[in-house]
């Protein structure tokens, strides 16, 4: 991925180390999230799946907070660590992707939310987080946060290598915030309180999947423009696999149990990322509609 020719966001947050527990209810669990699951099983043989619902609350999302006049990011100019500044870049070019689309859609400005790095933990409006539960988007205060650590992790456990892997990773917690200013997640927790177990999971899967397809819609501009190298598409659809419902039962308890799915299985992950890859746009990624 040429992510050298992206433009660099401004709206960064380096925190560096923190080292808060876990925990915050309105938290979404993106990608990441299934580390401390995998850990979890391997030490006490519980169900990952539990332990990522849990992670997930069903508090009202507000609307993304602006920053207070004068008060910006933390950490703005270039890094010297190149994943960060990776990232950086790959969240300025969905802040152009995202912008560009508001506008054809004839919505208001794209709100571009804050990325928060950190090491260890965190302290957000959703809550503290350590980063075993790997990177996540607070609807609280309209930011992702990300230990960059978790890169390792993807193409360690997840067998899932590359910048666009990574990428594909920002681009869905990204998706997530578009999700809270479309209004989306809101109209989720209002619905999901009413529902049993089985049925909002259900329901999860379908707000998680249009993460997903909304990465895609990123990926696709970026391929338009060029941004992309041979394998980088592949790489997206093998992390997308990677973090599906069923290759994590599977590598952690030897037995998938669909009423368990929280982010959906490995097919539904790929599938979705394909159709916002091939079509850019954000209208073919209704999955509350769709059957499958």
């Amino acid at each position: 991925m040429r992510w050298g020719d992206m433009r660099r966001s401004e709206n960064i947050e380096d925190r560096g180390g923190g080292g808060f527990p876990m925990g915050g209810g309105g938290m979404r669990v993106g990608l990441g999230g299934i580390v401390i699951a995998l850990i979890a099983s391997v030490l006490f043989g519980v169900n990952p799946l539990d332990i990522l619902s849990g992670m997930e609350g069903t508090a009202p999302s507000p609307p993304p907070r602006t920053a207070p006049s004068g008060q910006g990011p933390q950490t703005s100019s270039p890094s010297s660590d190149p994943t960060k500044e990776m990232v950086a870049r790959v969240v300025g070019d969905t802040e152009d992707v995202w912008q560009a689309l508001f506008k054809q859609l004839g919505r208001s400005n794209y709100p571009a939310p804050t990325l928060v790095m950190f090491q260890g933990g965190v302290r957000s409006a959703c809550g503290n987080a350590s980063s075993a539960v790997g990177p996540f988007y607070c609807p609280g205060d309209g930011k992702v946060y990300l230990d960059t650590a978790f890169f390792s992790q993807l193409e360690r456990r997840f067998g899932a290598p590359g910048d666009f892997a990574q990428a594909y990773v920002v681009a869905h917690e990204i998706g997530h915030h578009v999700q809270n200013v479309l209004g989306t997640m809101r109209q989720f927790d209002a619905q999901a309180q009413r529902l049993d177990e089985r049925r909002r999971n259900q329901l999860q899967v379908r707000l998680e999947l249009q993460a997903d397809c909304y990465a895609g819609v990123w990926g696709h501009f970026a391929q338009r423009r060029n941004l992309l190298e041979p394998g980088d598409v592949e790489e997206g659809l093998r992390a997308a696999s990677a973090v599906g419902d069923d290759n994590i039962m599977k590598r952690t308890q030897g037995v998938v149990v669909p009423d368990a799915f929280t982010h959906g299985s490995a097919e539904q992950r790929q599938r979705w990322f394909r159709r916002g890859m091939e079509s850019g746009d954000p209208r073919q990624c209704d999955t509350f509609a769709s059957d499958n």
